[in-house]
């Protein structure tokens, strides 16, 4: 029976486990802080459940124009909505906790060892050595093959430290009880943004300070426009081309200071600044485990490592750091170890979203790589104000865009912008993984009336008559 040792409970190492253990192998989990990691705990599924509410929120703006109202309980019209911030964050731990132990249940029940601790490699004796949380003891663990799935951490500067009551990380904003009066988020990327437009549909003031032209920059541009405009139309105050030079706080007013001598006060802070791998104390370097720049694990297209027997899944090798991708490297690499049929990754294929409002999904090639020459295609967007459905559901931003080959109409990209864009994207990502054609997805019904419809659409406007 071959044996796996796997450090770190994250979506890449929870996930291989189960795949590992279904064929035929001992799996050793080494964890930390909680199965599902930080993933579970305190990022992915932590923020959508606060975006959730935040959506919510959003949603009700909605309802005068749909024709209700509200009234309290004398028949008077209501005047306020407001979020209980307490009440929310603590539905988000009571979820992420249950999560977690949701998992660790499922592996217990599939008979995967767990040791709560620490791991690193013994490469000489190919060994983990398992440092134990609860009483600091040290546990030799033989294996056959190692799986590194330890994650990343949020980066922080010197200038800008987090104190976890001002001037916080995104990991640390479920433990406030009220809602801040005046959120400052530093930073415009996936999680910035994310919790910019939080905070703002929950009814705090926000501002965001972006170093780039326009928020999203890694996004598609239409996309990141269509957003921009949202946020700014609901009163965010967005400070493009500023970049933050210092965060600092005293007593209840935290100011960033900008590069141009600018300054911003509020009562909170989040800093969104990226992520630093969890790569240190494993001895990867002692094993031959090559890293890139950034310490960020080397992989290739099965999750293998430079050195023998030892594979690297999620956030600690860079690259897409989604749950998803994690969890997909992860199975590749256990089946990869143990002799199954493995298909290598290809990022091409992997949906994205960004958890806004509206909702902005990606899969497959980009429109920037059409623009620069990159790849040769043909694009296609059509806006959502068109669609019967969202007219229904007062939905006036957002779009549809399909990306194609010219001649063959083969889909090779797709971006969905709008209400649950997340769901939406999941047939462009089966049309791409598949090569599918625009015909075909023409020629597929859809419901009427359907946000989905859109797609149909556009697929029939690529069409080519011969």
């Amino acid at each position: 029976m071959a044996r796996v040792t796997i450090i770190g409970g994250g979506p890449g190492g929870y996930e291989a486990a189960l795949v590992a253990q279904q064929l035929g192998a001992e799996v050793t989990v080494v964890d930390r802080d909680g199965l599902g990691g930080s993933s579970v705990l305190t990022d992915c599924v932590p923020s959508k459940t606060l975006i959730a509410t935040a959506e919510l929120m959003s949603d009700m703006t909605l309802a005068r124009d749909l024709g209700i109202h509200f009234r309290d309980h004398q028949g008077d019209p209501a005047t306020e909505l407001y979020a209980d911030l307490e009440l929310v964050n603590k539905r988000v731990k009571a979820l992420a906790l249950a999560q977690s132990s949701d998992i660790e249940s499922r592996l217990s029940r599939r008979g995967i060892r767990i040791v709560k601790g620490t791991g690193r490699i013994d490469a000489d004796k190919r060994q983990v050595v398992a440092t134990r949380v609860e009483d600091g003891g040290e546990e030799a663990i033989e294996n056959d093959a190692v799986l590194i799935a330890t994650g990343a951490r949020p980066r922080v500067l010197p200038t800008a430290q987090p104190d976890g009551e001002r001037i916080l990380t995104w990991e640390q904003v479920y433990d406030l009880d009220d809602l801040p009066s005046h959120m400052i988020v530093v930073g415009s990327g996936v999680t910035g943004v994310e919790f910019a437009g939080a905070y703002l549909n929950l009814g705090s003031q926000v501002t965001l300070v972006s170093s780039r032209d326009r928020v999203l920059p890694g996004e598609d541009a239409d996309a990141a426009t269509v957003l921009q405009d949202v946020l700014e139309r609901q009163g965010m105050n967005i400070l493009s081309k500023s970049r933050m030079e210092s965060v600092t706080r005293s007593g209840d007013v935290v100011t960033v200071k900008l590069t141009d001598g600018r300054e911003v006060t509020g009562s909170h802070c989040i800093l969104a600044l990226g992520s630093i791998p969890n790569t240190e104390g494993l001895g990867l370097e002692e094993a031959g485990i090559e890293l890139d720049e950034g310490g960020f694990i080397r992989t290739d297209k099965v999750s293998r490592t430079s050195a023998y027997g030892v594979y690297a899944a999620g956030d600690c090798t860079g690259g897409f750091m989604l749950a998803s991708t994690a969890a997909m490297a992860g199975r590749i690499a256990m089946r990869h170890f143990l002799g199954d049929a493995v298909i290598p990754m290809d990022l091409k294929e992997v949906a994205a979203n960004v958890f806004t409002s509206p909702e902005i999904a990606t899969v497959g090639y980009s429109q920037a790589q059409v623009d620069s020459g990159e790849v040769v295609a043909e694009t296609l967007r059509l806006d959502l104000k068109g669609n019967p459905r969202a007219k229904m559901q007062g939905i006036s931003d957002g779009f549809v865009k399909l990306i194609s080959r010219p001649g063959t109409g083969v889909v090779i990209g797709g971006v969905v912008v709008g209400p649950r864009a997340s769901e939406l994207i999941h047939p462009i990502a089966l049309a791409v993984s598949t090569g599918l054609t625009v015909d075909q997805i023409a020629n597929t019904f859809t419901v009427y009336p359907s946000i989905s419809g859109s797609t149909a659409e556009v697929a029939r406007r690529l069409h080519h008559v011969e």
